[in-house]
């Protein structure tokens, strides 16, 4: 059993910054990866960053060079992975979800954590 729990959503007005977290626990098999993906309302949910067990990182084109995901190492195995979003922009408001894929057969979601940015 793998838990996910994500935190730091809120508003906040264009340009601001927030730092979302991703508290990763349980049994988790390797290779991994884990990802924030986004959904705006009536849209589709969509990869913004990734990070893989090995430290890679990769970011969707609209977010490059002011985000940036990062993952630190707890007891146990356990990781938190954050999402510092730096510069934000009304196309930024979504709910953000991780979602952590493993073991090439597994995939678990966060419940979401929602980020408003008004202009």
């Amino acid at each position: 059993q793998v838990y996910l729990e994500e935190s730091g959503g809120g508003s906040v007005q264009a340009g601001g910054s927030l730092r979302l977290s991703c508290a990763v626990s349980g049994a988790i098999f390797s290779p991994n990866s884990i990802g924030w993906y986004r959904q705006a309302p009536g849209k589709e949910r969509k990869l913004v960053a990734l990070i893989t067990g090995d430290g890679l990182r990769n970011y969707t084109d609209p977010v490059k060079g002011r985000f940036t995901i990062s993952r630190e190492s707890r007891d146990n195995a356990d990781y938190t992975v954050y999402l510092q979003m730096n510069s934000l922009k009304s196309e930024d408001t979504a709910v953000y979800y991780c979602c952590l894929r493993h073991g090439y057969a597994y995939t678990s979601w966060g419940q979401g954590t929602q980020v408003t940015v008004s202009s």
